[in-house]
């Protein structure tokens, strides 16, 4: 007997009514989902890619939307952290929400179990095309204009996540913490490995610029500075006639300036300040023109210190010891120096640096040269002498540290394939030394 045809409409058409009304919300709410881990997504890399003169022009702008854009980056951790957490809420609640129904499908139909594998394909593609790949290339093609419209979306996850993002934060950095604690020595030694490997492929000068910038964060304001009996700086009490006198022995056009001693450093006197002054008598106060002066401790490292001088716009710093007292002197050129090796300029002399080449194997130097100066001339890395040479950062004080005593004129010390000669000494300090590097058959 044949089926009427008015009948299997009218059961199709009701088959089509229970799918749409069981299947249509939860469609709705797949499509905002989806459209929201894509505002996540976007605003994620808007956030994060915007420009330097995108950051200044929120900074200074009175549109409430930029100045909130400035007060969600002030904590960048904090920001990425509750955006990963909302976005990957909402990529779990659409996969929650796919299962079930993928779910109830294979119920009704149990021939249908293909479905399962096709629509975990098409929710992955859906996903990742439409809520990462596609929000993100357009948000960092257009990050500002993003980001003032994610903003009030962004402040309320980062409130709203903010327990689960500190949490998050303060677990990641102990762990980064850790891992930077024991791994990065291995990794500077790794480095210069590396450098050394490139011997046979490059010049000397080439590969002590690479050194240079693989060794830069590792290096302190004390082992790049000034000592503190090498420095140049003037009494606050001098007349006028007495400081241009000085100034014009020192050829210096930053200098210190002390009220009695280098322990009480007042701070730094700019001669292009006296400039407009030079016409001037004893009656005029010079000690008005002192700039402040910009103090650090030894241990800081100089890529921090670089970045300080950026920001402060100054070129030189006072290294302090930990109870105040002057211990040298560190400008902007000793850091530059650092990586690139001496700079001289019209008013340097030709080598500024006390260093003499006798022959392939032996050198003359000054005891007060530093030791990273020392390693640069031997060409070896700049940890060679770190087991022995303690607490000292000169070629004097190694030597002190290896007699355990002030040597004597012509007193020999050896330590790794170097021999330490001592040429000149007093009862104070090391003035002279030659060094003879040793055949390593001998």
């Amino acid at each position: 007997m044949d089926s009427d045809p008015l009948s299997s409409k009218v059961l199709l058409a009701d088959t089509w009514g229970t799918y749409l009304s069981f299947y249509g919300p939860y469609a709705a709410i797949l499509m905002v989902l989806l459209a929201l881990a894509a505002i996540v997504s976007a605003s994620e890399a808007a956030f994060f890619s915007l420009s330097s003169d995108d950051r200044a022009t929120c900074r200074s702008s009175d549109d409430a939307a930029e100045r909130r854009i400035m007060h969600l980056l002030d904590r960048p951790r904090r920001l990425l952290a509750s955006l990963l957490i909302f976005n990957n809420l909402l990529n779990l609640a659409i996969v929650v929400i796919v299962t079930y129904l993928v779910w109830k499908l294979t119920q009704l139909d149990p021939t249908s179990g293909w479905v399962l594998a096709s629509l975990t394909t098409a929710l992955t593609l859906m996903i990742v095309l439409f809520g990462e790949i596609i929000p993100k290339v357009y948000a960092s093609q257009n990050s500002l204009s993003v980001a003032r419209r994610t903003a009030p979306l962004v402040a309320v996850a980062s409130t709203l996540f903010r327990p689960l993002s500190v949490l998050l934060v303060s677990l990641t950095s102990v762990i980064d913490q850790r891992i930077h604690r024991r791994g990065y020595k291995v990794s500077m030694t790794e480095l210069n490995q590396a450098v050394e490997l490139t011997s046979s492929e490059s010049t000397q000068e080439e590969r002590e610029l690479i050194k240079g910038i693989v060794n830069f964060s590792n290096l302190t304001a004390k082992q790049a500075m000034r000592a503190r009996v090498d420095i140049t700086a003037f009494s606050e009490e001098l007349t006028f006639t007495e400081l241009m006198t000085q100034i014009n022995q020192s050829g210096y056009s930053r200098v210190p300036v002390y009220k009695e001693s280098l322990d009480e450093i007042e701070g730094i006197l700019y001669l292009k300040d006296l400039l407009p002054h030079l016409d001037s008598d004893d009656s005029f106060h010079w000690q008005t023109l002192i700039r402040p002066v910009f103090f650090i401790p030894e241990t800081k490292k100089i890529d921090d210190l670089l970045q300080d001088f950026q920001k402060r716009r100054v070129h030189m710093a006072i290294v302090v010891d930990e109870y105040g007292g002057t211990r040298g002197l560190i400008t902007l050129e000793d850091i530059i120096e650092e990586i690139f090796g001496d700079i001289n300029d019209e008013f340097d002399e030709e080598d500024p640096i006390p260093f003499q080449r006798i022959d392939e194997q032996t050198i003359r130097v000054e005891g007060k040269l530093l030791l990273t100066d020392v390693c640069r001339v031997l060409h070896v890395d700049i940890t060679y002498f770190d087991e022995v040479k303690g607490e000292s950062e000169s070629l004097g004080g190694l030597l002190l540290e290896l007699f355990t005593r002030v040597p004597e004129t012509g007193q020999e010390v050896s330590y790794g394939e170097f021999t330490f000669k001592v040429l000149s000494a007093d009862d104070k300090r090391i003035q002279n030394v030659e060094i003879v590097r040793q055949e390593p058959n001998t």
